[in-house]
Parts: structure tokens; C-alpha cells; sequence
């Protein structure tokens, strides 16, 4: 091949052209790194999700009595399950990033002939397929032992979804910006920890003062629980299509920002 045909294959990024083997690569890269790890990267979470429920209804349950006209278990179940899917998702895109910072071999992930697009789906990819796999692992213990199956599969699905790409871009940007895995961890307990707990995951946002509820209402995750639930239980807090509208703004503004990033090369190029 001549000099200027290489150039053409390899240099030139023309719109609608796709590096689908790097892609895939990418992808099944992300995706056997939680796999091969599979008990601390996929039983971990069921475990978790587990104790979190026999916990609180062991300890408030019972006094509890319904909440939006279903027991106190049934209602806290989907946000548990939606509260490990995005926990899990932004752990796979910000610890692949960091890693490969630390030990110095992000170099080979921007190596190859890749366009800042195909590295934002290449990530994602993990993401979303852990989150995924961590959503179906607890709905069917939900299944098995509750006996609660979703009152609406679809949107339930749509919502682990969005909520694993949100936070699987979220972990991008986390994971460019931070150097070191003090930082990440700091980025961790200070900002995604508190997006999943105070977002009506253990209770509802009806029973806050009007001031909290506003702020709730301003949560992207609020909305990314209050979507599963209306799928598992169906019911929810605010209208499930106005939830949707909103994840979907918040789920592309966040993975356009973590593809320019990826694009320039932010603090990934030396």
C-alpha cells in the first residue's frame, strides 16, 4: 500500500467512518475487566443490595407500614437495585482511566487509531453492560425471594440504562481529572455518594420540607431512581416522562463533555 493509502486508512477521520474493530476491542476490553474479577465486581453488589434490604426492614420495616401505597420493602427495593447500577457504573469507566494513569499505560489506549467518540463507547460499553448485569443479578433475587417482578420491564430497563451511562460518563470525567486514587476516592465519597443516597432512595421526597425537595428535585439521580421505581412498582414521585426527559439531557451533556475531553486528550496526553 502506498504511502498516501496508509495515510488515508489510518489518518484521516471522515464523518461516518467507524474504527469498529478498535471499538470492539475497546469494548471487550472494559467489559472483561469486570468479568474476570466477577465476585468483587458482580456478586459484591447482590451481597450489598441484600444486607442494605434486610437491614432496613429488619430495623424500621415493620413501623415503617407503607410508603406511596406499597410496604416499605417493595418501595425501598428499586432504589437499592438503581443505587449498585450506578455505584458499579461509574466504578468501571473511573477506575479503567485511573489505572491506566497510574501504572502509565494510557499511552496504549491512545496509541491506536481511535476518534475521542469511539474511546467515549468504548468505555461506556463496560459500563453499561456491568450495570446492566448488576440490575438483572438483584431484580432476580427480587424475584426469588420478594417475589416482586417489574410492573413495567421497559421502562425499568430504559432507566438502569441511562442511569449506568450517566454515571459511566461521570466516572470518564472523574477519571481524567483525577491523578492519583486518593483523588478519585475523594470524587467518590464527596460527590457520587451523596447523588445516590440523598435522592430518594430510602425514602420520599414528599416527606421533606419544601426546601429539600426543590434541591432533590435538581438531582439528576433523583429522577434515575424515581424511573426504576415506576417501572419495578409503578409508582413514583414525579411523572416518569418528565424523569426521562431530564436523564436524557443529563446523560448527553454529560458524555458530550467526557467525549471533548477525551477528543483534546485532557489531561491524558503528556
Amino acid at each position: 500500500m502506498s504511502e498516501r493509502g496508509y495515510h488515508v486508512e489510518l489518518g484521516e477521520r471522515r464523518f461516518g467512518r467507524v474504527n469498529w474493530l478498535g471499538l470492539r476491542t475497546l469494548a471487550g476490553r472494559e467489559i472483561s475487566r469486570f468479568v474476570v474479577v466477577w465476585t468483587q465486581t458482580l456478586l459484591a453488589p447482590l451481597v450489598t443490595a441484600g444486607l442494605f434490604l434486610l437491614i432496613f426492614n429488619t430495623a424500621i420495616g415493620p413501623r415503617r407500614g407503607e410508603v406511596m401505597g406499597v410496604p416499605f420493602l417493595e418501595f425501598l427495593a428499586p432504589g437499592i437495585l438503581m443505587m449498585a447500577v450506578i455505584q458499579n457504573a461509574f466504578a468501571n469507566t473511573s477506575s479503567s482511566i485511573v489505572i491506566s494513569k497510574v501504572q502509565g499505560n494510557i499511552v496504549d489506549t491512545l496509541m491506536p487509531p481511535l476518534s475521542g467518540g469511539e474511546l467515549l463507547l468504548g468505555y461506556l460499553a463496560g459500563a453499561v453492560v456491568r450495570g446492566v448485569v448488576v440490575a438483572l443479578g438483584i431484580g432476580a433475587g427480587l424475584a426469588l425471594v420478594l417475589g416482586q417482578v417489574p410492573q413495567h420491564p421497559l421502562i425499568a430497563l430504559v432507566f438502569v440504562v441511562l442511569g449506568a451511562g450517566f454515571l459511566g460518563g461521570l466516572g470518564i470525567i472523574a477519571g481524567v481529572f483525577a491523578e492519583k486514587f486518593d483523588q478519585m476516592a475523594a470524587i467518590t465519597n464527596f460527590i457520587v455518594t451523596p447523588l445516590a443516597f440523598l435522592s430518594g432512595t430510602f425514602y420520599s421526597v414528599d416527606a421533606l420540607p419544601p426546601v429539600l425537595r426543590v434541591i432533590s428535585h435538581l438531582n439528576p439521580v433523583f429522577y434515575l431512581i424515581d424511573g426504576a421505581r415506576f417501572g419495578m412498582i409503578g409508582t413514583s414521585d414525579s411523572d416518569p416522562v418528565t424523569g426521562l426527559v431530564i436523564c436524557l439531557a443529563a446523560t448527553g451533556a454529560i458524555c458530550v463533555l467526557a467525549w471533548s475531553m477525551l477528543h483534546r486528550g485532557y489531561r491524558l496526553k503528556a
